[in-house]
């Protein structure tokens, strides 16, 4: 054995001797040229060429290092290579490494591979105990496909565990995220966001402020103002599950659903979606905003549901309970549909419509819009048209069917078709001077604010004025009459009743 070998050999045998008994470890090394300086901190041998530490369960590797026995520390300089159990491979041009904290300062060209990371940054401390590297100047991770960028950050190598902090980016050949805090977990790719998040992309855009995102399967769970849009739907809600692939969602309270081609929101407090398929469903205080640009029509159901048909006609479909306002118009019924092809509201099984003062009913109603306003409505099937004159006194109007023309929102003129019959109150002024019942195949009305203005009769009418005293009971009320004043919606939050 050389000379220079020997004195390597009985060094690293004496140190690792006096070491037996203490609390902390003795770091333990071998190289090719050692020397000696007591001059330098109080003592440090330096170090030359193929210089290797070994400390627990961590080789370090350098061209040269100085090494201070009094406090167990070293200085390592060039081609720095860390090796933490086979699972953490850390690489830098400098390090400083304490053997009492068992803390390494690696800086400049660092390079830090895990199990399905590599890492790059100027600068990084790793607690080789409890196995935990952080930076605080911006560093760049490579996982798979996902490049990730912060400004800090801390790697649990025993979780293969990323927590990114301040100005996070993550980028992947889809899509583009930007988070505040995010935790990375490496063998399930799933990020975890704590706090704003961003995910940008070609195809639409997600934010929340919770929740977590799993990058290789594209499906997400979003919390606290979750916002996913797409070119055709807007959704946001308390918390939201979500699959970018397939448009397909899940959203939990408080959810909006906008659709903005239709001008139409979708509310409710539980919801499933597809956006790529232009579909939702909601139950739960489910409501559906038909916006215009004067006045909104607002409706509720137990159940909403909007489709895209195989001609790509847009479906709005509300079930069961069905009860909506307009400032000029409520009603209510069980079911109701509205289709953007002839854009008509058609109201089903035993609806009822309010306008002023006037209660419409009928089998089967249908509302026709135009530019987003009410423009007719068609009843058919025994449509009864009600204004209370007071208490005791009602005009009446029935007929097989009925249209009525709406112009600036206000009903204007009716025209009835098939078993016409009226009872009206004629009035001098304000007083009520008889009640005139009639009979005509058809007939028309005419309204002047809101209230019955004139009637004429056509084919075969049959007409009867009484004095008030002398009208028959049995005249002055109508087949089919029913007054459902009393459920009548009030405001936009009556609905709900």
């Amino acid at each position: 054995m050389t000379q220079k070998h020997s004195l390597v050999f009985l060094i690293s045998l004496y140190m690792a001797v006096s070491a037996t008994g203490q609390q902390t470890k003795q770091i333990e090394w071998q190289a090719a040229f050692v020397n000696y300086d007591a001059n330098i901190g109080q003592g440090a041998y330096r170090l030359i060429g193929d210089v290797r530490f070994d400390h627990e369960d961590v080789l370090m590797f350098c061209d040269s290092a100085y090494f201070y026995s009094k406090t167990n520390s070293l200085d390592a300089y060039h081609r720095i290579h860390i090796n933490k159990s086979d699972t953490v491979h850390v690489y830098g041009d400098f390090m400083h490494y304490d053997g009492n904290t068992r803390i390494a300062q690696i800086w400049q060209n660092v390079k830090m591979e895990g199990q399905n990371t590599i890492l790059y940054a100027p600068r990084v401390e790793y607690d080789l105990g409890s196995n935990i590297g952080y930076y605080t100047s911006y560093a760049d991770i490579e996982s798979g496909e996902n490049h990730l960028r912060s400004r800090r950050g801390y790697y649990y190598a025993n979780d293969e565990t990323y927590f990114f902090r301040d100005s996070v980016t993550l980028v992947n050949p889809d899509y583009t995220m930007y988070s505040d805090t995010l935790r990375y977990h490496i063998p399930t790719s799933i990020a975890y966001f704590l706090g704003p998040t961003e995910i940008i992309s070609d195809s639409g855009y997600i934010y929340c402020e919770n929740g977590w995102y799993n990058t290789d399967a594209n499906t997400s769970m979003l919390k606290e103002k979750a916002f996913v849009q797409n070119q055709n739907q807007l959704v946001t809600a308390d918390s939201m599950y979500y699959e970018r692939e397939t448009g397909y969602g899940e959203a939990y309270s408080n959810i909006d659903l906008f659709d903005e081609e239709q001008n139409v929101i979708l509310r409710g407090d539980r919801a499933s979606f597809n956006q790529k398929e232009d579909r939702a469903l909601l139950t739960d205080s489910a409501l559906f905003i038909f916006i215009t640009e004067e006045d909104s029509i607002y409706v509720h159901a137990d159940t909403l549901r909007a489709i895209t048909d195989s001609v790509g006609v847009r479906q709005f479909k509300a079930y069961y309970k069905v009860r909506f306002f307009k400032s000029n118009l409520q009603g209510k019924c069980d079911s109701l549909f509205y289709g953007t092809s002839d854009s008509i509201l058609r109201l089903y099984y035993e609806p009822v419509l309010w306008s002023g003062e006037n209660q419409l009913s009928a089998e089967y109603i249908e509302m026709r819009t135009k530019n987003k306003q009410v423009e007719q409505l068609y009843m058919d099937r025994v449509a009864v048209i009600i204004n209370q004159e007071d208490s005791t006194k009602f005009n009446q109007i029935r007929g097989r069917s009925m249209t009525c023309y709406f112009r600036g929102n206000d009903l204007y003129r009716i025209e009835a078709v098939g078993n016409g019959k009226t009872v009206y109150y004629a009035k001098d002024q304000d007083d009520v001077i008889g009640v005139n019942v009639a009979e005509s195949s058809d007939l028309t009305i005419w309204f002047k604010d809101n209230a019955i203005d004139d009637i004429r009769f056509y084919v075969n009418p049959v007409a009867t004025l009484y004095p008030l005293e002398l009208a028959p009971e049995e005249e002055l009320i109508l087949d089919d009459f029913s007054w459902y004043e009393s459920i009548r919606p009030r405001n936009k939050e009556d609905v709900f009743r």
